[in-house]
């Protein structure tokens, strides 16, 4: 029973990072099409400034953590060290039982400890501490997002600018030409 639980748990596993894997490998890029760089830095380092069309997302850690294991692999939550006594507990407990309910009572409960596996990991993840690129990935986003029409406001109060000064210098050329050629007598015509 114990290897058709540890079975179905790396299958469960290798299903969740497969989809993981695919975004590496297709460029993380976001779906508003920006190209999207993911950064860990520690202590003082400087964030890279991102390239035009890229958003550069860095998430700061303290100097200690450089050389460290990251968390979610020092071991903590690993089953060895987890506490006999919780895990006579968690049998003990008065809850669902029979087909689906991961119970060791009822006929079929085995069959609900996958289920159970699947959503204690959605439940960790949703709830973990490690760094959420989506959100910091948004922020910077609205951040380029509204300073947008600010510059496209000074964008095109330049582009009239320049585009007055164009007519104004053209007018004047027009002008001088005009007064030169009033002013010189018309060639004799031929008769």
């Amino acid at each position: 029973m114990t290897r058709l639980l540890l079975t179905a748990a790396a299958a469960a596993l290798s299903l969740a990072v497969a989809p993981a894997a695919f975004a590496q490998d297709a460029g993380l890029t976001d779906p508003g099409g920006e190209k999207v760089n993911q950064l860990i830095i520690y202590g003082d380092d400087p964030c890279p400034q991102s390239a035009s069309g890229d958003i550069t997302v860095c998430a700061r850690k303290p100097e200690e953590e450089r050389y460290r294991i990251p968390e979610p692999l020092r071991g903590i939550d690993q089953p060895q060290s987890e506490a006999w006594a919780n895990k006579v507990q968690a049998y003990e407990t008065v809850g669902r039982f029979g087909t689906q309910s991961c119970s060791p009572a009822g006929s079929g409960g085995w069959l609900g400890c996958t289920q159970q596996l699947i959503n204690s990991a959605y439940a960790e993840k949703a709830n973990g501490s490690e760094v959420r690129f989506s959100e910091l990935i948004q922020a910077e986003r609205e951040k380029r997002l509204s300073t947008i029409d600010a510059d496209a406001a000074a964008d095109q109060a330049r582009v009239e600018e320049a585009e007055k000064a164009y007519f104004e210098q053209r007018q004047r050329q027009e002008a001088q030409q005009d007064a030169a050629a009033g002013a010189t007598p018309p060639p004799p015509s031929v008769k």
